[in-house]
């Protein structure tokens, strides 16, 4: 039978209140569903780049204008993160997460029709386009099935789907387009996205946790009875509450947002430099072969992974035990995006290569923790129905760090001296974003405080539900 939640460690929840069965079974299945889904789109935004020789060597075009086409992957991306963020305290997770992978699918079919340079745009950008609100929205659907206290794992495992992208997809994708041509791996995500999306309409389902509350009447003397579903007590009758709600200007001026989405971008800077720039540094800076290059930049990848599914079930322990979300979630993504900034300072300087990679791998992979973190102490201080957008805006701000981090680094290495001082120069910028996004994380999140300030009552226990569908 699955077991009961343990109570919310924030705040206070009314003893009248009926705390929703938390179906252990479904919920890990909607998490591998979830996992498997951000593979997918991990898969999906690297086929372009994994296919880019054989690309342009086939239409005829130059560096510059394959540089526009991947650009124009980002050219909806964060605003449409945004808006599905807002819809998606009216729209059913199943659906949005149905319909985006959906379109992932059909974005991959212009270039297998017409192999052309707009075709790539137009699938680019409404890839992009649905793209956008993957990861808020996954992780608000990963949040319906999981109460406060176990959210640390699933939340880990979500945020690592790009780490077992490298592992998984890069190499299946490479294989495809070295045996088969470049055309095979876009029509091989078509058909995985669509496949996807048919199971999880079929399988998936909104969690117990995004309901409104129920209420049971003080004194009623109603008798407990025991529903053959799910064989556990239920009170009744209830009466149905109206979903709380807090102004948006409040929840985004409050220190533990300012501070969740501030450690975010801290740790998206050091991502978005891992992604644009680290492999050439390795390249030509460290005289690295292809191979070794790739190695180095799997281990960094199998670090945030270690450490994403290590720390998770510490914080999960340490909140059902009663320590706050503060010191369990707040402290330690500060603290790890901070550190992450202090090795990216320092190891242009060190000497010894071993002792190099071993602060190489603490700057692009530590601050990895702060990832699924940020959403659990921002998740603190939202209702349960504002959750989605919360997200889809502290997802649309930790894209910046990609549109600034890699254009700030080619203009650094362009009027530099040296491309080496160019690259230390891009590296200290990288070092103080981080550290004082790692010092504000740290000040200002304060879940208990903020929660209490704001009246929203997260995680209220709502109605009991093994199978909820909208």
């Amino acid at each position: 039978m699955p077991s009961q939640p343990s109570p919310p460690p924030v705040l206070d929840v009314p003893a009248d209140l009926v705390a929703p069965v938390f179906d252990r079974r479904r919920a890990w299945l909607v998490t591998a569903l979830i996992v498997t889904f951000m593979i997918i789109n991990f898969a999906d935004k690297s086929v372009l780049g994994l296919a880019a020789d054989p690309i342009m060597d086939e239409l005829g075009i130059s560096h510059s204008a394959y540089g526009l086409i991947s650009s124009s992957y980002s050219i909806l991306f964060s605003l449409s993160g945004l808006v599905v963020g807002f819809f998606s305290a009216r729209v059913s997770s199943r659906v949005l997460l149905f319909v985006m992978c959906l379109v992932w699918g059909l974005a991959q079919l212009p270039v297998l029709i017409v192999t052309a340079v707009p075709a790539l745009v137009v699938g680019r950008v409404l890839l992009g386009a649905a793209e956008g609100p993957a990861t808020p929205m996954s992780m608000h659907a990963l949040y319906e099935w999981f109460p406060v206290g176990r959210r640390g794992l699933p939340s880990a495992l979500q945020i690592s789907g790009a780490a077992l992208g490298t592992l998984i997809a890069a190499p299946v994708v490479t294989w495809l387009i070295t045996q088969f041509g470049w055309r095979s791996a876009f029509a091989a995500l078509a058909v995985t996205s669509l496949v996807w999306s048919a199971v999880w309409w079929f399988v998936g389902r909104d969690g117990p946790y995004d309901q409104p509350a129920v209420r049971v009447p003080a004194k009623t003397g109603r008798p407990v009875r025991e529903p053959a579903e799910t064989g556990v007590p239920v009170r009744e009758p209830a009466e149905t509450e109206g979903p709380v709600r807090v102004p948006y200007r409040r929840l985004l001026l409050s220190g533990t947002v300012i501070g969740s989405v501030t450690s975010a971008f801290g740790a998206s800077w050091a991502m978005a430099l891992s992604q644009a720039w680290l492999p050439s540094y390795l390249k030509n800076e460290l005289a690295m072969s292809p191979g070794t290059a790739a190695a180095v930049l799997s281990a960094v990848s199998a670090l945030s992974f270690v450490l994403l599914l290590s720390l998770s079930p510490v914080v999960d322990r340490l909140t059902r035990r009663g320590v706050s979300l503060r010191l369990s979630g707040g402290v330690p993504q500060g603290v790890a995006v901070a550190c992450a900034g202090v090795a990216m300072a320092v190891f242009p300087f060190v000497g010894p290569m071993p002792l190099r990679l071993a602060l190489i791998a603490v700057a692009f992979a530590v601050h990895s923790i702060a990832f699924p973190l940020h959403y659990m102490t921002a998740a603190a201080v939202v209702p349960d129905s504002q959750r989605g957008a919360l997200f889809g805006i502290v997802a649309a701000t930790g894209t910046l760090p990609g549109l600034l981090a890699p254009s700030l680094t080619g203009r650094l290495l362009d009027t530099a001296p040296s491309a080496g001082a160019g690259y230390t120069q891009s590296f200290a910028l990288a070092a103080v974003v981080m550290i004082t996004c790692g010092a504000v994380a740290v000040c200002c999140i304060r879940p208990a405080r903020d929660a209490a300030r704001l009246g929203a009552l997260r995680d209220r226990p709502e109605p009991v539900s093994p199978d909820p569908v909208r």
